[in-house]
């Protein structure tokens, strides 16, 4: 496994790279939304046992730091001073923004978010209004989640960031844990990034962050998954493409039209795996009714 993740981690040249896009993009015509059929949704709702729900979003980041140089703002309006020890009724109000696609917190990338060579996903032109926009998923995506654990597999904590996940990793950590990714699935990936971070403490991760090799989309797009998430943003940096910086999200999201979830924490859901024993579960994920939006922040709810 060592030497085949140093092979693999080795940079990719800007011509490797659209090789490895053309023929990801060539594989999956119907896209990543297309496999969320009802009956792989029945099925999933099928293997809920005990009931137990688990958040896999991070608390919303509110304080800046060098991960969250434009925090979310979030203010009380009302009551005013005094007015809550008033007789009678009184509500309270507040107010909340986001950066949606900041570096923090746990947030879903639309269809609409990665322009390719002056193209969306399925070779829609950037500058058509409103085309894959957030909508296409107003009615929620809901399905078989997988979580791989990969500092699991390498016996560490977690992974350094700069540190890249290989395909090979990825199926070395589905037969280790005893799991299969199918199609249709919703895969998350975890490298650790939460538990690094509440250790350590934030850091600026446009500098430095672990995530997947660009190699590493083969898997996903083998298995016919639905979904890419992970803790961190599936991304590694520095990138293994130097004149491109989120390879990852050019492959998922633009080459294979995967719904991606950037930022999201696996560390209460991770023990509730190793001692059901499964890695397996239904996944609801609900982002918000903003129709020409390009993301949306998001508590996806992992039931076991």
């Amino acid at each position: 496994m060592a030497s085949e993740r140093f092979v693999s981690s080795r940079p990719l040249s800007e011509a490797g790279f659209r090789d490895l896009y053309r023929r990801l993009r060539s594989r999956v015509p119907g896209g990543g939304a297309g496999r969320l059929t009802p009956e792989r949704v029945v099925a999933a709702a099928a293997e809920v046992g005990c009931g137990r729900t688990v958040s896999l979003a991070a608390p919303v980041e509110t304080r800046s730091g060098p991960d969250s140089p434009e925090p979310a703002t979030h203010r009380m309006t009302a009551p005013a001073p005094g007015e809550s020890d008033a007789p009678g009724l009184v509500f309270a109000r507040d107010r909340f923004a986001m950066n949606v696609h900041g570096d923090v917190d746990s947030h879903l990338d639309a269809l609409c978010h990665v322009i390719f060579d002056g193209e969306l996903y399925g070779g829609v032109p950037a500058s058509t209004a409103g085309a894959l926009t957030l909508d296409l998923v107003r009615d929620g995506i809901v399905g078989r989640g997988v979580l791989l654990d990969i500092p699991r597999l390498r016996g560490v904590r977690w992974l350094e960031p700069g540190d890249q996940v290989t395909a090979g990793e990825l199926a070395a950590a589905e037969a280790a844990q005893r799991t299969t990714v199918g199609p249709g699935d919703l895969l998350f990936v975890r490298v650790g990034h939460r538990l690094r971070r509440r250790t350590l403490g934030p850091w600026d991760v446009s500098l430095a962050r672990a995530g997947l090799h660009p190699t590493a989309m083969e898997f996903p797009a083998e298995r016919g998954v639905s979904v890419l998430g992970s803790d961190g943003n599936s991304d590694a940096a520095p990138s293994a493409v130097p004149t491109i910086g989120f390879p990852v999200h050019v492959l998922a999201v633009n080459a294979l039209g995967l719904q991606l979830l950037d930022w999201l924490d696996f560390e209460e859901l991770l023990p509730v795996c190793e001692r059901q024993g499964r890695w397996h579960f239904l996944c609801v994920i609900a982002p918000l009714r903003l129709p020409a939006a390009t993301g949306s922040p998001v508590n996806p709810i992992a039931v076991l």
